[in-house]
């Protein structure tokens, strides 16, 4: 899986479940970009039907965005020639298992909530899930909520530790439209929309020479 020595180093996307208790738990670092990224885009609109014609270009926030990241690889591989001590005695493990506790409560608080339960509590708070952000190069930082994942392990070691793997990803892009306006996601969101914003400028400015060539 190595690349041509004198290629341009390419950013690598991510993803980061930030939770102030346990920091370092949930930092997915692909090791390998995907090849391709589907993204699907919906308006959120007043709709309406007869009777409500004004309405039917009003804007009611940020669109819905959700991004599918197929194959993902995973690959123990390098690490092995090198001798690492953790890929030589878990494999990938470590790194699958980052990524499926950004869908796991915490522990701690499941004990907690056990315990409240059962001292005969009745409304117990449902867990909240740690802000988690999807990193695609400097200009896409989005927090998101990581709706599925299915992980196809294709390789295991003597020990059945997988070594090789394929995850495929579905995130819903969260923004201001659906979180608190004080939470830091919303923010985040704002100034990803800020830098959409300027791209778009970029963009329409420089087809302004080919304008003409519509009409």
């Amino acid at each position: 899986m190595t690349t041509f020595p004198g290629s341009p180093r390419l950013q690598k996307g991510a993803i980061v479940g930030i939770d102030p208790f346990n920091p370092l738990a949930s930092v997915i670092v692909f090791q390998y970009n995907p090849k391709g990224m589907t993204r699907t885009i919906k308006a959120r609109t007043m709709g309406g039907g007869e009777g409500a014609k004004a309405e039917a270009l009003r804007l009611t926030g940020a669109p819905k965005e959700s991004i599918k990241l197929e194959k993902v690889e995973v690959d123990a591989t390098d690490q092995l020639e090198k001798g690492e001590a953790i890929a030589g005695s878990m494999g990938i493990y470590p790194q699958l298992s980052a990524l499926e506790m950004l869908l796991y409560p915490k522990s701690m608080y499941v004990l907690i909530n056990s315990a409240l339960s059962n001292l005969g509590t009745i409304e117990i708070a449902p867990m909240e899930a740690p802000m988690t952000l999807f990193i695609w190069g400097v200009k896409r930082v989005v927090p998101v909520h990581l709706i599925s994942f299915n992980i196809v392990e294709k390789e295991y070691d003597t020990n059945l530790n997988p070594i090789r793997a394929e995850v495929n990803l579905e995130l819903q892009v969260l923004s201001y439209s659906d979180l608190p306006t004080t939470h830091p996601g919303s923010f985040l969101f704002m100034a990803h929309q800020v830098v959409k914003e300027a791209m778009a400028v970029v963009g329409s400015v420089g087809n302004l020479g080919n304008a003409g060539q519509v009409f």
